[in-house]
């Protein structure tokens, strides 16, 4: 892809929480689990073996930090050079299902990810010399405001040495002190990235846009010269290059968890994107990964369900 370097890495930066789960009666079951990750699990399993895979954060370092990073290496991600602080831990959350839909109880006011930029000379080094660095609107939620200027910064930094900005604005209204703190942290977001890829939900919560296209066009006068707007199961547009084709959404009758389906779209249109394929064919790749992903529990389907879906 033109802008990127095409025999680097990949980055995801963000916050991996702990996530509970309810197995029925006072049984639970612990798992990690955060948007930034969930993306960077499809692009683990489907951008090939040869390119480095980074979960750029800050981690603690009490049992389950550890059990993250181990998690991690396992499964072929790394940590590059994020900070690891004596005495911080992971955020939680616990999970309650009704029907395919969840919702989420919060625990992560001191998360160690909340301390990611600290040391900005080891953050820049995790972004030096990636194809791509992806990252959210969740990712900048959980810094104030200078840690996010920090980062903001860092990503801009790693553009301008070739890497491939990626970003989802993914909107959390309770993550954020208002709508205008959203809009402004968003909007500077938008202003260092190459590929947009929202949720229309979101989009129109936070900025009023009336439809999919008029989100396109506003992201796109921002600077970002590629955006796919999803919205959930119907056709998700894709805008390219100054035109706009919409690419329906694969059908999935009863679906058993829609919780990664949007992160692993993202996941598989960059995958795909970085593979050489173009916009329209990315898409249609993503749409059938989300429709694999939401007929498995879990937020992070096994690699072999996301390769399947992807051929």
């Amino acid at each position: 892809m033109e802008g990127s370097l095409v025999s680097g890495g990949i980055v995801s930066i963000g916050e991996c929480m702990l996530e509970l789960s309810g197995r029925g009666g006072e049984d639970w079951r612990m798992g990690f689990a955060g948007d930034t990750l969930n993306t960077l699990w499809a692009l683990r399993a489907l951008a090939g073996p040869e390119r480095p895979v980074n979960y750029i954060s800050a981690f603690g370092d009490d049992p389950f930090s550890r059990e993250q990073i181990a998690f991690f290496s396992a499964n072929g991600i790394g940590i590059g050079n994020s900070l690891v602080i004596p005495g911080a831990r992971p955020g939680l959350y616990a999970i309650t299902l009704t029907g395919a839909e969840r919702s989420f109880t919060y625990w992560r006011s001191d998360s160690a990810a909340r301390q990611l930029t600290s040391d900005p000379t080891q953050l820049a080094k995790s972004l030096e010399r990636q194809s791509l660095v992806y990252f959210s609107g969740i990712t900048l939620a959980i810094l104030d405001d200078e840690p996010r200027s920090v980062l903001i910064g860092a990503i801009r930094t790693a553009r301008e040495a070739g890497s491939l900005i990626a970003f989802d604005a993914n909107y959390r209204p309770r993550l954020w002190k208002s709508p205008e703190a959203a809009r402004l942290a968003i909007d500077a977001a938008l202003r260092v990235a190459d590929i947009a890829l929202p949720t229309f939900p979101d989009e129109q919560a936070l900025y009023g846009d009336q439809s999919p296209e008029a989100a396109a066009d506003r992201i796109a006068a921002a600077g970002v010269r590629e955006v796919v707007v999803k919205n959930g199961e119907a056709a998700a547009l894709v805008r390219y290059e100054a035109s706009a084709e919409s690419v329906p959404a694969v059908h999935v009758p009863e679906p058993v968890d829609t919780t990664g389906a949007g992160d692993s779209f993202n996941g598989s249109y960059l995958a795909a994107r970085l593979a050489g394929l173009p916009p329209i064919e990315a898409a249609k790749k993503a749409h059938a990964v989300a429709a694999a992903v939401v007929q498995v529990r879990g937020a992070l389907a096994p690699f072999e369900t996301l390769r399947a879906a992807f051929v």
